[in-house]
């Protein structure tokens, strides 16, 4: 039954690398591989309090805090003494948040707000309005609402609990709006910059011809292995939007380096299409040590007298594993231990020369090899120079 899910799994990851194969031949679209350079999103950060809480915030010892609320309240005229405040229903948070290019005055945007203190959950709150800020310390957007907590935290007297996801880390959709754009421009460019997302010289080569061929000139050239150069022809300077929109859509078959990615924490592999083997031979098979612990008890018969313990009557066994033995009616406990030795039996396979990611997997299925033995047996390959691909252990 072993077996049968072994090979379950190794021939779903040739169904999934045959998929894969059959994608990229049919090329993949410019605008999910590249990007234009200057087209792209801003983060923003900012500071702000969670009120309205079920007395799961922060506690009185968390001095930030504290001072956040005095300071708000001093802000809307009322004054408070700091000793006396109580922020059990309140909570510092860092409000996050992606600001898209080409961003107008008045768009929304999410938020997420993340717990600074020790509050133990964010649920039911509300965020009061919160300025978020650029690289360049400006006000760009502004927060507040609601709060839309994942997960929930519920505590016993005795301190036990249940905790589900993670109650400390909440959402805003479209909980911010956007109060100052940041200036991005195309229109009356001389040239565009196009970047790859995973850089390679064949990539940026068949990208160029693709859109040469597009648009029936020499507009693009690659600089390097990750940036193209695009010349605006001026037919198109007025219209550059269309431009790029037809662009984007172009589809270009992508390269990469053979590279195997190994998981070691879950067993994952993954293999790239590009991947060969010299010829090699694998031989593979396991050892399996089991050994057993167990402790026996001997009773004595009922109503056996029990003499006392002396060194005449208790004797112990060396010879037989540390028996402890005694006349008359005394429990005696014996360690015992059972070890078992299995090996299996060895598997030879032999792979010719430029042999595919395809023929590796059938032969690997053929021994019987879980993911696991598939890790050590792709990098023992390569430690002997038979395997033409980068490993990468993550």
């Amino acid at each position: 039954m072993k077996k049968i899910g072994t090979q379950l799994k190794i021939v779903s990851l040739t169904v999934c690398l045959c998929l894969s194969i059959a994608v990229s031949a049919y090329g993949i679209r410019i605008k999910d591989i590249s990007k234009i350079k200057g087209i792209r999103s801003n983060q923003l950060i900012g500071y702000g309090l969670v009120v309205g809480l079920q007395g799961t915030g922060d506690k009185d010892t968390t001095d930030f805090t504290v001072q956040s609320l005095v300071n708000m309240l001093k802000q809307m005229g009322v004054k408070v003494d700091r000793d006396s405040v109580t922020v059990k229903n309140v909570a510092a948070v860092v409000v996050t948040a992606k600001m898209p290019p080409f961003a107008r005055i008045g768009n929304k945007v999410d938020v997420v707000i993340s717990s600074i203190g020790d509050a133990k959950s964010l649920e039911g709150g509300t965020l009061l309005l919160a300025p978020l800020r650029g690289v360049d310390g400006k006000v760009y957007a502004l927060s507040q609402g609601p709060l839309c907590v994942g997960g929930f935290s519920v505590g016993g007297a005795a301190g036990g609990g249940v905790t589900k996801n993670h109650p400390t880390v909440a959402r805003i959709s479209r909980g911010a709006t956007i109060e100052k754009e940041i200036p991005v421009s195309i229109s009356n460019k001389d040239e565009l910059t196009i970047t790859l997302n995973n850089p390679d010289f064949t990539t940026a080569m068949r990208m160029a011809e693709v859109i040469n061929g597009k648009f029936k000139a020499k507009l693009a050239f690659p600089v390097d292995s990750g940036t193209l150069k695009l010349t605006i022809p001026a037919s198109f300077k007025s219209t550059i939007v269309q431009m790029i929109a037809a662009l984007e859509n172009l589809e270009v078959r992508p390269d990469a380096v053979a590279r195997i990615v190994l998981n070691e924490k879950t067993g994952t592999v993954v293999i790239g299409e590009k991947v060969r083997i010299s010829t090699v031979a694998i031989a593979h098979g396991n050892l399996y040590i089991t050994i057993k612990e167990r402790v026996d008890v001997y009773q004595p018969a009922p109503f056996a007298p029990a003499p006392p313990l002396t060194a005449e009557t208790v004797r112990t066994d060396i010879e037989s594993g540390g028996v402890i033995t005694a006349p008359g009616g005394q429990t005696v406990i014996t360690p015992e231990s059972d070890v078992a030795v299995e090996e299996e039996k060895e598997n030879l396979i032999i792979l010719p020369a430029g042999a595919t990611i395809g023929e590796l997997v059938r032969a690997l299925n053929a021994i019987g090899a879980t993911p696991r033995d598939l890790m050590t047996i792709l990098q023992t390959i390569k430690v002997a120079g038979a395997l033409q691909a980068e490993i990468e252990i993550i």
